[in-house]
């Protein structure tokens, strides 16, 4: 995979309330190394802003919703609004995103590829662009 795609995972409805699973072999493109989740983003508040060297995550959005903007080396953005907790976005290396537009109580959860390394961040948008 190599680029930015919604992944759907599998839905099992229930009157008692769904459940939605994922599995590395299954529906995740790459070993999860690290999970982190985000929540209590005020009002206005912006995430993200960077790249990573190496790292490919896949961000879900578990309860409320939120915006990722994804930023190519042209500057064009794309929007993923994320508000189903089985819809996942894959987000490879190199891809320069953030996130915006958080509703009350959101609540994103992120699976990474590897372990937290602030050496992997990409941080200065002109830099991006050159790679």
């Amino acid at each position: 995979m190599s680029q930015v795609k919604l992944i759907q995972f599998p839905k099992i409805l229930d009157p008692r309330g769904n459940l939605t699973f994922l599995q590395n072999s299954d529906q995740v493109p790459f070993e999860i190394h690290r999970v982190f989740w985000t929540y209590d983003v005020p009002g206005g508040e912006i995430r993200g802003g960077h790249a990573y060297h190496q790292q490919q995550e896949i961000i879900i959005a578990l309860s409320g919703s939120f915006d990722v903007i994804i930023t190519d080396k042209n500057g064009i953005e794309s929007k993923f609004s994320l508000n189903r907790s089985y819809y996942g976005l894959y987000i490879p290396s190199k891809t320069w995103r953030h996130m915006e537009n958080f509703s009350t109580n959101s609540l994103s959860l992120h699976l990474s590829s590897i372990a937290f390394d602030e050496g992997d961040y990409i941080r200065d948008f002109e830099f991006f662009k050159m790679l």
